[in-house]
């Protein structure tokens, strides 16, 4: 009732105004939302030229995809919230795909990579993955909390050290550089089986995980007292700190926690494509950065909500998925990617300057 008697009140505040502010706040409203109704005309142009796009299959696909990168995004969605960023995101994802994938090589594989190891659990390499990338997400913490860093320099140097130890890692062994496959059956069934089916496409299990780890994640943003201080510390930290918020603490846990979420990404990742290189995660965190702007988390801090960062995976994916439906080629879609980041980046800039 509360709601309905509130969307009259608005209905009628709107049609109390002179025209020439009804034309202003419709114009400020195709501007702030130009990017959702742009990627909604897209998708129906796409179905309209390729009939298949929103087909059962081509749903269920954009739906895996979307999940396979959901993780990525909440946890650089955090990072942003604190007006920071981290450009080593996919960089860690391929450190864990790769050393996810070499401890999980079934022990018959003719190429296995340490053939002397046998197959581990599957539930001790989730934490290896997962300490994995809480470690680095520390260290990106620590140093732009303690040594007053921006993330993007901390971020842009640990993508580079990641990196390198990636390249050395991939040397070990009988793997002499090549790329990691040969998975257990175990792990891949685990990642990529199914429990649940849509006519005759099978909805991969990861997608299920992927929707517990953003109940999860929604629940400490928005119940939880470290989700309190995370938006005080990204709107304003000087403030925060005389509120009696932790902020060195604060972004600390916040980093470390998305270098949690790249651990599971980068688990996720290497049984979904079954084979792991060093091109595992390039760019992945472009993506993300893309999602979550799009989906509102906004640069200048402490703004950004979960389903804001679903919506905007998901519509990125819709996206993407339509650009190859229609044939464009791969190259361009990095300048598309590139006109998406810097088209959202301004809007939300422009809003930004509106509320101050």
């Amino acid at each position: 009732m509360d709601n309905n008697l509130n969307f009259k009140n608005k209905i009628l505040a709107f049609s109390g105004i002179n025209r020439r502010e009804k034309k202003k706040l419709v114009t400020e409203f195709l501007i702030n939302n130009s990017l959702y109704i742009f990627m909604i005309a897209a998708i129906i142009v796409i179905e309209i030229i390729s009939p298949k796009f929103l087909s059962v299959p081509s749903i269920v696909n954009i739906i895996s995809l979307s999940a396979a990168n959901l993780p990525i995004a909440l946890g650089i969605a955090g990072c942003i919230i604190l007006t920071g960023t981290d450009l080593s995101a996919g960089r860690i994802v391929g450190l864990v795909a790769c050393i996810s994938a070499s401890l999980l090589q079934s022990d018959g594989y003719a190429n296995k990579m340490f053939p002397d190891l046998a197959t581990l659990p599957v539930y001790v390499v989730i934490l290896i993955a997962l300490v994995i990338g809480g470690i680095v997400g520390l260290i990106n913490g620590f140093c732009t909390a303690k040594f007053h860093l921006h993330p993007f320099i901390v971020t842009l140097s640990t993508q580079l050290i990641v990196y390198g130890i990636l390249l050395i890692y991939l040397m070990n062994g009988n793997n002499n550089g090549q790329s990691i496959s040969g998975l257990d059956s175990s792990y891949t069934d685990l990642i990529s089986g199914s429990i649940l089916s849509i006519g005759t496409t099978a909805i991969p299990n990861f997608v299920w995980y992927s929707i517990v780890i953003t109940v999860i994640m929604w629940f400490v943003w928005n119940k939880t007292r470290f989700g309190k201080n995370m938006f005080a510390v990204g709107s304003n930290p000087d403030a925060a700190n005389v509120s009696g918020v932790n902020v060195t603490a604060t972004i600390i846990a916040v980093f470390t926690l998305a270098g949690v979420m790249y651990g599971v990404t980068g688990f996720i990742e290497a049984a979904r494509i079954g084979s792991n290189s060093a091109a595992t995660g390039l760019n992945y965190e472009l993506d993300a950065i893309a999602a979550c702007v799009i989906g509102g988390v906004s640069f200048v801090g402490g703004i950004g909500k979960i389903r804001g960062v679903i919506i905007g995976v998901v519509l990125l994916r819709i996206i993407f998925v339509g650009l190859t439906f229609l044939g464009i080629d791969a190259n361009m879609q990095y300048v598309i990617k590139g006109l998406i980041i810097l088209v959202a980046c301004a809007v939300d800039m422009r809003k930004y300057l509106v509320r101050k």
